[in-house]
């Protein structure tokens, strides 16, 4: 267990250190392209490490996620289900889970600023709730 939580909190550091880059242009007023696809870089960092830290703690737990084309959406709803996380982060999460796909399957010049920065403008919040849920799961 121990071993698990100095690998859950290497990708906390780690997500801390996106979330820094993005407060550092989300601001900015008329964004390059090159800036918002940095933002989206991080935003698509962040959302990977939670899906790495979800990861962990299901293998710990000796839960299998089937990959198929539907696994980051149920890898959630199981995260969900055994109490990792709670159905409203759940929700929240999925915005994220949609952007990455978005951002997987596009190009850079596709991004839509208003959207992106909606997103950058929650995720702190959403980071913030990420780690209640999870220090919750570790004490309860």
């Amino acid at each position: 267990m121990a071993d698990l939580q100095r690998r859950i909190a290497v990708e906390i550091y780690n997500i801390s250190l996106a979330l820094d880059e993005i407060n550092k242009v989300k601001n900015k007023e008329n964004k390059a392209k090159i800036e918002l696809a940095g933002i989206a870089t991080f935003l698509h960092n962040f959302y990977t490490g939670i899906e790495n830290i979800l990861k962990q703690i299901l293998t710990e737990k000796n839960i299998t996620v089937e990959k198929n084309e539907f696994w980051h959406k149920t890898l959630l709803e199981i995260s969900a289900e055994n109490q990792i996380i709670s159905a409203e982060l759940k929700s929240l999460l999925l915005d994220y889970l949609a952007f990455r796909h978005f951002f997987v399957h596009s190009y850079g010049f596709m991004l839509d600023e208003n959207r992106l920065i909606t997103l950058a403008e929650r995720v702190s919040d959403v980071f913030s709730e990420f780690k209640k849920n999870i220090k919750a799961y570790f004490i309860e």
